[in-house]
């Protein structure tokens, strides 16, 4: 069901799909940014009931080989220095997830005026990480899965990874986010909803088939090839982890002037 970015699916499931207890509803960290921007129509992440994430590509901050910056602290002061200083490139729109990924680290840096970073939307990775190679860029922000090839052909330094823990492979050698000082995780998690007022019963019973999926070795092999470390939240859990995501996400949209 297409259309304002799961927006008419979510008003959908809202309006006429209460207690359906045969329906589940794919969602993702698009969904929770569309929420906190007032983007679905009035609707809120307490219209529907949030069963589990078992998937997430992590954010990356990364800069061009022969950039003066060797990690996040010395990006941060730069910034802080001259907010608009350096262009910011991603693949998201204005207020989009690669955005985020940006200002969550600045604000954990303590960098105030979040609204003065520059950052300039492209409508792939690709398109970015072109501008920040050609020069007419300093700064990427992007995922993972699409940092990785560019990262191999030495296109890319990463200064980052926003994630639980380190990556393997060829970011084995590149610290979190948090190791560097700044407390952010930045997942984009793939994930699942169910309508408001189904029962017990059937929401425990999806809970618990996502937990069995995600254990599995066949669902192992499915997450690696579609480019997804694991990240697994459910029931109580992944609910509580959606309202804290709208809530950080409402309040950086708010410092941006973009919460309708």
């Amino acid at each position: 069901m297409p259309g304002a970015g799961g927006g008419v699916a979510y008003a959908h499931v809202v309006g006429q799909q209460s207690g359906n207890d045969n329906l589940i509803v794919a969602a993702s960290t698009a969904t929770t940014t569309r929420i906190a921007q007032g983007q679905f129509s009035g609707f809120d992440e307490d219209d529907v009931r949030w069963v589990a994430a078992l998937g997430a590509d992590y954010g990356v901050i990364a800069v061009s080989p022969d950039s003066p910056y060797d990690d996040l602290t010395e990006l941060m002061e730069a910034l802080r220095a001259e907010p608009a200083s350096l262009s910011i490139v991603g693949a998201s729109a204005v207020g989009g997830w690669d955005h985020l990924k940006v200002l969550l680290v600045a604000q954990a840096a303590g960098l105030e005026n979040l609204s003065a970073l520059r950052y300039v939307s492209f409508s792939s990775g690709g398109q970015a990480i072109v501008e920040l190679l050609g020069g007419r860029a300093e700064v990427f922000s992007g995922d993972v899965s699409e940092a990785l090839p560019q990262i191999e052909a030495g296109n890319l330094k990463v200064l980052g990874i926003l994630a639980e823990e380190r990556a393997d492979g060829l970011l084995a050698e590149v610290p979190t986010a948090a190791e560097q000082g700044y407390d952010v995780v930045g997942a984009n998690w793939r994930g699942f909803y169910m309508p408001a007022g189904t029962s017990d019963e059937a929401y425990t019973f999806w809970v618990e088939a996502f937990r069995e999926l995600e254990a599995s070795e066949a669902y192992a092999t499915v997450r690696q090839q579609s480019g997804l470390s694991p990240f697994w939240r459910g029931g109580e859990e992944m609910t509580a982890f959606v309202y804290d995501e709208v809530e950080t996400i409402r309040e950086l949209s708010e410092q941006i002037n973009l919460t309708e």
